[in-house]
């Protein structure tokens, strides 16, 4: 996409942003219980709906008319029958799940309703069971709804969260993680009968370490399981006869697992390198046989949830890719000959994939000396005004993937660094935790060392680089702009955080939980939490920033930036000339709507073209 000076800059601005918004996405796709259907959230038509496709003929059915919800992060689970899905619905964003169910004619119902967050992990017994999760009861643990009974069961009672849980292939056990020792950085793998009894802690990875449970093998007798002792990832069987551990692979990379195929031979898992996510099948007799699939170097995604969500009728499996330069696709795979079908095409409006620009991986070191992968845009204007982009979490991380919202920015002549700094996922468990016990720590000198690294490039307009991020990138364009109050042109800060111990206060009690293991207990750790807060420094803020925040956020709430916005008034700082500030109702972390996500696009352009 050239971007050029014209008379019609404006117009031509505002109709590449409405047409790269409204690039229509699907999310979550997932096979039928039979294998002959996939069924996908979509915005095709503006807002999300939910579509079944036969694989066979490519038709596509919508099924929904609204009655979906407008977001669409959290997945969905077929019911065994195949003749109906269960669904995560909230209100406006606010993550306060309940769990609904559709058929395939459109009619939808509440199936459990209560006053919290549930999380729908599993459906056994021809579809009259569901293992969910849920804060209905304070903490999040594990429960069991009877649908024929309409009875509710809590099956754990833990006071950290209990969660991952699957359901065995003769339904009458569940693997689930949780964590009943002192060190909050460790996570165990369990076992338990159906009805929450006789529960059985893993023997999988070291004490202070983390186990996720994945599935089932088909034969009920081992767990497929996930565990960082070795510091890298690792995919592994547990051997429930014989508690011991089989592990797949050399450990050169991150590999987290996702299911073992239905005839039990096979099992699947994605590795991470480099910063690109690539799906691996490994034999289960042979661990050190893991081949990649054959696909683009991007971030790959394999269905994650239910036994058999990704394998379809003939045997292949699902799998969807994406590059920095080409939208998601979703393939069904054939693992015997390495061949591929397009079961679901990306839609490019009036673009194609040679008009975006692609991600180059990049390294530079921090203050400490610690390398820091980052991902790096050249718009091709010169000199070069940039953007440096911090994702959230802070546990995820950064892959090649394609991004509407970055190929916009480069249309409009910024370039981009994306770091993963300390604390980013796909580098091993000693990296993700070096940020424990230092948010606003270290973690801030290698954002502040990305923007450093671009200055450094002849291209980039050193005057005119700015700093942008939303959730945990919210926080970090906060703290950047108060630790580092001269270094920066402008920031932006998408739902993002600025006083930590009203955060706690706020938090659901599974995020209190992260909190703590991240930062510590806040009544012991007092003055570290409000050091490490925005709001504590509010008065070093010099340089221009955008607040904009989801009224209905449950994950940093509203008063996050309603308490800095106040803070700068007191400093007799003024809305509109020295900072600016939006609410977006009905909204709550982020939203993938299409209206949402223009307006999302508007006020950022704005922001940048007269602030950077």
């Amino acid at each position: 996409m050239p971007h050029g000076n014209t008379a019609d800059d404006a117009s031509r601005e505002e109709s590449t942003l409405e047409a790269l918004a409204s690039l229509p996405t699907f999310y979550h796709p997932t096979a039928s219980p039979d294998g002959d259907a996939v069924a996908y959230y979509y915005d095709g038509t503006g807002r999300n709906e939910l579509y079944v496709q036969d694989v066979a003929t490519g038709d596509r059915t919508q099924i929904s008319d609204g009655n979906v919800p407008r977001d669409a992060r959290y997945p969905f689970v077929w019911h065994p029958s195949g003749d109906r899905l269960f669904m995560h619905v909230d209100d406006d964003g606010d993550e306060q799940n309940d769990i609904h169910s559709i058929t395939l004619d459109g009619e939808t119902e509440p199936v459990v309703e209560n006053d919290g967050q549930s999380l729908l992990f599993d459906v056994g017994d021809a579809g009259s069971t569901l293992v969910y999760a849920t804060t209905a009861s304070g903490q999040m643990n594990v429960h069991r709804y009877d649908v024929d009974a309409d009875d509710a069961t809590q099956l754990t009672d833990y006071d950290q969260p209990a969660w991952q849980a699957r359901l065995s292939p003769a339904g009458d056990r569940i693997a689930y993680a949780t964590n009943e020792r002192d060190d909050l950085e460790n996570t165990d793998a369990y076992v338990m009968a159906a009805d929450g009894s006789e529960k059985r802690r893993l023997d999988v990875g070291d004490v202070g370490c983390e186990t996720a449970v994945a599935g089932w093998h088909p034969d009920g007798d081992r767990v497929l399981v996930g565990d960082d002792s070795a510091n890298m990832d690792r995919v592994g069987l547990y051997d429930l006869d014989s508690d011991a551990v089989t592990w797949y692979g050399d450990g050169r990379f991150e590999e987290q697992p996702r299911y073992v195929l239905p005839d039990g031979n096979r099992l699947l898992a994605v590795r991470t390198r480099e910063c690109a996510k690539v799906p691996v099948v490994y034999d289960v007799d042979d661990p050190d046989g893991g081949r990649e699939l054959a696909l683009e170097d991007g971030a790959a995604t394999l269905p994650d949830g239910p036994q058999d969500n990704g394998v379809l009728a003939d045997g292949r499996v699902l799998v969807t890719n994406q590059t920095p330069t080409t939208r998601q696709t979703v393939y069904a795979y054939d693992l015997d000959a390495d061949e591929t079908e397009v079961v679901v095409e990306p839609d490019y409006g009036r673009f194609d994939p040679a008009d975006f620009v692609d991600a180059d991986l990049v390294t530079y070191e921090s203050t400490d000396g610690l390398e820091i992968e980052a991902l790096c845009y050249d718009s091709g204007e010169r000199p070069s005004p940039a953007v440096v982009l911090v994702h959230g979490g802070p546990h995820v991380g950064e892959s090649k993937r394609f991004d509407a919202r970055k190929q916009f920015l480069l249309d409009e002549g910024y370039s981009l660094v994306v770091p993963n700094y300390r604390g980013s996922t796909g580098r091993g468990r000693e990296f993700k935790n070096r940020i424990h016990g230092d948010w606003g720590g270290m973690e801030q000198e290698d954002v502040r060392e990305a923007g450093r690294w671009l200055k450094e490039r002849d291209w980039i307009d050193a005057d005119r680089v700015g700093v942008y991020g939303g959730s945990y990138g919210g926080y970090s364009t906060y703290m950047q702009l108060v630790q580092n109050p001269d270094f920066w042109t402008a920031g932006g800060a998408w739902v993002g955080m600025t006083d930590l111990l009203q955060l706690y206060e706020d938090s659901m009690p599974h995020f209190k939980t992260t909190l703590e293991e991240q930062l510590g207990d806040p009544e012991e750790n007092e003055a570290f939490y409000r050091e490490r807060s925005a709001i504590t420094h509010v008065d070093e803020l010099s340089a221009p920033l955008l607040m904009v925040h989801g009224v209905n956020d449950p994950r940093c709430p509203v008063s996050q930036a309603r308490e800095f916005r106040a803070a700068l008034e007191g400093r007799g700082l003024e809305e509109g000339v020295d900072f600016e500030y939006e609410e977006l109702g009905e909204q709550g972390h982020g939203s993938t709507d299409v209206d949402d996500k223009i307006r999302s696009y508007r006020l950022l352009a704005d922001f940048l073209a007269r602030r950077l």
